[in-house]
């Protein structure tokens, strides 16, 4: 399957970073992830895409 040319951003405006895990609790990336968002590829982006999924399940987030 091909990826999307264009992955839009998961940020949610709520733009607070937890200091002990470092991850946003809007958004649910990590510093790393959301300082280097504009250059990942869209694979990359779709891979960070699944971690933030099993991010807000272990969270217990819809």
């Amino acid at each position: 399957m091909l990826a999307p040319r264009h992955v839009p951003s998961p940020c949610v405006k709520v733009c607070v970073l937890d200091p002990d895990t470092r991850m946003c609790r809007g958004c649910h990336r990590t510093i790393e992830e959301i300082g280097e968002w504009s250059e990942y590829t869209a694979q990359e982006k779709l891979a960070v895409l699944e971690r933030l999924a099993q991010r807000r399940k272990e969270a217990g987030e819809p």
